[in-house]
């Protein structure tokens, strides 16, 4: 029984270092971006159907910064959509 005890907790370790380990290499790779005011920036679309249009633009825009709040979500306007705000 004591056997079963320490292969589980053995498992539960390494699951953990596993875990951090993977964090710490998606950290890095993560680039930081600041945006001014009245930067002009392109919105990427998730939401993208392969099948419908392959050769179809991937990003909305261009839209113009007018607001760059401390938490990072940023505020942007476009003439055709009004002011919106997305996470910067």
């Amino acid at each position: 029984m004591n056997d079963l005890d320490e292969l589980r907790l053995e498992a539960y370790e390494s699951s953990r270092i596993y875990k951090e380990r993977t964090n710490r290499w998606h950290d890095k790779l993560i680039m930081k971006k600041r945006f001014e005011k009245c930067d002009m920036v392109l919105l990427f679309k998730l939401r993208l159907r392969l099948f419908l249009g392959m050769l179809r633009s991937r990003c909305l825009g261009p839209f113009q910064v007018t607001k760059v709040q401390p938490s990072g979500a940023v505020e942007v306007w476009s003439e055709s959509i009004s002011a919106f705000i997305i996470n910067g």
